[in-house]
C-alpha cells in the first residue's frame, strides 16, 4: 500500500497511528499541502477533492477520507469491534469527530501555525471546539474509552487532533479525563508521534 499524507496533519497521522497500531508494512509518499501538489492532475487523478491522506491499496484502488481508510483497515482487527451495535457506536464518534470537533480545534491549529490572517475566525472556532471537548469529557468521565473496554479507530479519529488541540490556542488543563485518555492512547507499546516520518 500506499499512503499519500502530509506530515503535521492530524487526518493523515490517525492513518500511520493505526497503520503502526497494526504492524502493517506500507510506503509513506509525502505531499505538500502548502505548495499545491495535493491539486496537481496526477494527485487529483487519484483524488478528485485534492486532499490528504489518500491510500492507496495493493490493487491499485484510491481510498480517501481518513476515517473511511481507519475503518478498512481495522476491519478484522481488534481495533473495531465485531458487534453491530458497537461498530454504530465507533461511527457515531468518528461522525462526530467530522462535523463537531475537527472543524473545529484543527482549522483553529491551522490558523495558528500556517494562517493569522484570519485570526477573526478564532472566537467562533473556539467556542465549537470547547463545546466539543466538553463532550468528550462528559463520555470519558465514565469511560476509558469511546467505545467498549479498549482502544477502537474511534479514539484514534479524535485523538488525531485532540492531542495537538493546545496548538491551536486550547486549554487542555481543565479536561482531566481527557488528558488521562490522551496518556492511555499514547502508552500503546507501538505508538508513534505525530513529528515521526513513517520508515
Amino acid at each position: 500500500m500506499k499512503l499519500y499524507d502530509y506530515l503535521p496533519s492530524g487526518n493523515g497521522f490517525k492513518v500511520r497511528l493505526l497503520l503502526s497500531w497494526l504492524g502493517q508494512a506500507y510506503e509513506y509518499q509525502e505531499v505538500d499541502i502548502q505548495v499545491g501538489e495535493t491539486h496537481t492532475p496526477e494527485f487529483l487523478a487519484l483524488n478528485p477533492s485534492g486532499q490528504i491522506p489518500l491510500l492507496v491499496l495493493d490493487d491499485g484502488r484510491p481510498l480517501a477520507e481518513s476515517n473511511a481508510i481507519l475503518f478498512y483497515l481495522a476491519l478484522g482487527s481488534a481495533y473495531l469491534p465485531g458487534d453491530a451495535f458497537a461498530q454504530a457506536e465507533v461511527l457515531r464518534w468518528m461522525f462526530f469527530e467530522q462535523y463537531k470537533h475537527e472543524p473545529a480545534i484543527a482549522v483553529a491549529r491551522f490558523i495558528e501555525i500556517y494562517a493569522p490572517q484570519r485570526k477573526k475566525e478564532l472566537p467562533a472556532l473556539m467556542k465549537r471546539g470547547y463545546f466539543a471537548l466538553d463532550v468528550m469529557e462528559q463520555h470519558l468521565k465514565s469511560n476509558a474509552y469511546f467505545v467498549g473496554d479498549s482502544l477502537t479507530i474511534a479514539d484514534i479519529s479524535l485523538y488525531g487532533y485532540t492531542h495537538v488541540a493546545e496548538q491551536g490556542g486550547f486549554d487542555l488543563k481543565p479536561y482531566k479525563a481527557i488528558k488521562n485518555w490522551l496518556k492511555r492512547v499514547n502508552s500503546h507499546p507501538n505508538y508513534i508521534k505525530i513529528t515521526k516520518t513513517p520508515d
